[in-house]
């Protein structure tokens, strides 16, 4: 017997949309998350520090510093005035670098009005602290539901409209277990869906926080080989044992694995690894290639997230005994001063393992003490 179709009208119906959006951050993503807040109907002030941003954003409906090409929909409202942007906002993106997101959060504190819903769009760790973004937000920002939007997106091909799917990820209460479809996840992704832009609900924001956190640490270690030399193959495995640290991290955390198979976790992953437009992927190739740190990028000081998350993400997997052979060698190399041949020749020599979780064997490598001179035979 068919199972009879889902009533989706029905559903979408007891769902709110929050009607005016805040979104903290005038830089390329910030950007394309107004663009998509207004395609889908909201009403969306965006907040930046540059005013020559802010001038293009409203005269213009251009971002001329970041995404210079895209023309974006009319009515975005742009402000370098904190409280002005978070006037009667029912729901706000903060949409700045993971490092800033305590100080941003406790100033934006001070403008909120009461249990406005805060998603965070900001991937990684807090250094020193090893806590989550969502919870450093949290502490900055009580009595406001504080959750995630991840997944596997670029800037500027969201700005531009192309299909894009993306987690939204809250902490369910017991209230929203009751009435899902009025959770703060839910009414974020009603209120951020469109024809191109499609956002799936989860209750696991630990999971999805990890999958974000990791995913540039994995990145730059497939640009590494990337620019060494080596091709699909070799980023392939990266990938796929990437996830299973990644797997590994959110379940001593409390998410579930499952979620790191998703967009969040997997989409984001792969999307990540493979393409030069990720400044994480683009710094891997780049150091693979020989250059110096401070010679990448042509030698502008451009940030990447997964240089700064190499050292939390690598702190708390330390904190919480958890394997991370992959994020480990990335922080050796970044930070550790670390040679990068042969730190990628004794992950290849690590001991044979298991696979699957549950196979608990561990075999000597045949290899292991020729491994980085036989690896740099490869390099050359």
């Amino acid at each position: 017997m068919t199972a009879p179709l889902v009533d989706r009208q029905s559903v979408i119906a007891k769902t709110r949309p929050y009607s005016r959006i805040a979104v903290i951050g005038a830089g390329a993503w910030g950007t394309a998350l107004a663009a998509v807040a207004r395609r889908a109907g909201r009403e969306v002030t965006i907040w930046g520090r540059d005013p020559e941003v802010v001038r293009s954003l409203n005269e213009e409906n251009r971002n001329n510093r970041y995404l210079p090409d895209i023309d974006l929909p009319a009515g975005m409202k742009a402000t370098t005035d904190l409280g002005e942007a978070l006037v009667g906002a029912e729901a706000v993106m903060l949409v700045t670098p993971s490092h800033t997101v305590r100080d941003i959060s406790r100033a934006v504190a001070e403008h909120l009005e009461e249990k406005t819903a805060i998603a965070l769009c900001a991937k990684g760790i807090e250094a020193g602290t090893g806590r989550l973004l969502a919870n450093v937000a949290g502490a900055e920002m009580p009595g406001h539901p504080v959750g995630a939007i991840s997944g596997p997106t670029f800037a500027h091909e969201t700005a531009k409209a192309y299909p894009t799917a993306v987690t939204v990820a809250f902490d369910f209460t017991h209230e929203d277990r009751l009435s899902p479809s009025e959770s703060a996840a839910a009414r974020f992704a009603l209120s951020l869906s469109s024809e191109t832009f499609r956002p799936y609900i989860s209750d696991d924001l630990t999971g999805v926080e990890i999958g974000g956190a990791v995913k540039n640490v994995i990145a730059i270690a497939c640009g590494m080989m990337t620019g060494a030399g080596f091709a699909e193959n070799t980023r392939a495995a990266l990938i796929a044992r990437g996830m299973d640290e990644m797997k590994a991290l959110a379940e001593a955390l409390g998410g579930r694995r499952e979620t790191i198979t998703g967009l969040s976790g997997a989409g984001d992953l792969t999307l990540t690894c493979s393409s030069r437009t990720s400044r994480n992927m683009s710094l891997g190739i780049q150091l693979g290639q020989g250059m110096a740190r401070e010679n990448c990028f042509e030698g502008r000081p451009v940030v990447v997230e997964g240089e700064v998350n190499s050292v939390s993400v690598t702190d708390l997997a330390r904190r919480m005994d958890v394997a991370m052979p992959i994020c480990e060698a990335v922080w050796q190399i970044l930070h550790g001063g670390a040679d990068l041949r042969a730190t990628f020749a004794h992950l290849w020599s690590q001991p044979i393992m298991g696979e699957p979780k549950a196979l608990d064997i561990v075999i000597d490598h045949p290899s292991g003490r020729t491994a980085i001179e036989d690896f740099a035979g490869v390099f050359a």
